[in-house]
């Protein structure tokens, strides 16, 4: 009985011996971590200040401040890592498992992660380019590991402006979406403008005129990209040949339809139309032979404009001509028409025709 009390004497006293082990361990582990992040955040308030004393640039702030930041915190998690498993003798051991850990219960989160590191090696688009994703146009106006920030534009507002509404967007998108950039490498668009006139304006005055205006609104944007397209050619195949504006002809409907088709910046786009549109009014104004088209209607009165009958040319030969039992004519001997050839609508109670 003696014996059997002092084994469990020599277990408890293990345990608690075992516990007090870990303990001192665990105190350790956390006094080093508390240190390590006072320290990084040490490091990282001093860099910043030297950036700010160094240069005013918001944009330029905000870079160090992002990048920066991740910077330190991945030093950070893998010296951690390493002093809390110390069971792991390699990092790339630790990672892999970590890694594993995170695929299986944190897939989406995974899948942003592979999409910030992707925006980061590849750089489909950069803090301020125009960009289009699932749907969404905005100005992109922040980066981080799990999402992507939009000031969105267009939607219910016309001419892509900002509707003021910021955008929050997973970072696994890009690899599931289209990506559409307004301003990577090349930074203009094509825009183009229909201008409907009649079919008796003097269309090529009117062509002439369109084109001139379109030159003046675009002779310094096609020289800027000329020069931006000889950049952009080292990295994407673009084969413009043609950067000055052009007015394109075709009839449609009711009119002709002049097709002004110029570059712009993305941005600028409302302006640039806005001013064009101004100075088309303004010409056109001055000029009696062009005028725009609108819808219209046309009536046709088969009695007035030779047709009797269903259908029927006036030739004298269909039933229902005014030669038939009435003459070659169909008037009467003073010349006036005969009764039969006045529409009823065209009588009124109380006339005689």
């Amino acid at each position: 009985m003696m014996q059997e009390d002092v084994h469990i004497v020599d277990q408890i006293t293990r345990t608690i011996a075992d516990m007090a082990n870990m303990g001192h361990g665990f105190t350790k582990n956390l006094i080093f971590t508390v240190v390590l992040i006072f320290a990084f955040w040490l490091i990282r308030t001093v860099i910043m200040r030297i950036v700010y004393r160094q240069t005013e640039d918001p944009e330029l702030h905000y870079k160090w401040r992002k990048y920066l930041t991740r910077v330190l915190f991945f030093i950070a998690v893998l010296i951690l890592g390493r002093r809390w498993f110390e069971g792991f003798q390699s990092v790339a051991t630790f990672l892999g498992l970590v890694s594993a850990a995170l695929v299986i219960a944190l897939k989406d989160s995974v899948a942003d992660l592979a999409g910030w590191l992707f925006l980061l090696w590849r750089k489909p688009f950069e803090l301020g380019d125009r960009i289009e994703i699932a749907g969404i146009q905005g100005d992109v106006i922040d980066q981080r590991i799990f999402k992507f920030t939009l000031m969105e534009i267009g939607n219910w507002v016309d001419a892509d402006q900002s509707t003021g509404r910021v955008i929050h967007i997973p970072n696994h998108k890009v690899f599931t979406e289209n990506i559409g950039n307004y301003t990577a490498d090349f930074q203009f668009i094509w825009n183009e403008i229909p201008v409907r006139i009649s079919l008796e304006s003097n269309w090529k005055k009117a062509k002439k005129l369109l084109h001139e205006i379109a030159d003046r609104h675009s002779a310094n944007i096609s020289d800027q990209a000329k020069q931006q397209l000889r950049s952009a050619n080292r990295s994407y195949l673009i084969t413009y040949r043609i950067l000055t504006p052009t007015v394109y002809t075709y009839v449609k409907d009711f009119g002709i339809v002049l097709t002004i088709r110029y570059l712009t910046n993305p941005r600028t786009r409302r302006g640039t139309e806005q001013q064009i549109w101004e100075e088309v009014l303004n010409e056109f104004s001055s000029h009696e032979d062009i005028s725009f088209a609108y819808p219209t209607i046309r009536y046709y009165d088969r009695s007035r404009e030779g047709y009797t009958g269903w259908g029927m040319p006036d030739d004298g030969s269909g039933p229902g001509s005014r030669a038939s039992g009435r003459g070659e004519s169909g008037r009467g001997e003073s010349g006036r028409p005969s009764p039969g050839d006045i529409p009823p609508h065209l009588t009124s109670p109380g006339r005689s025709p």
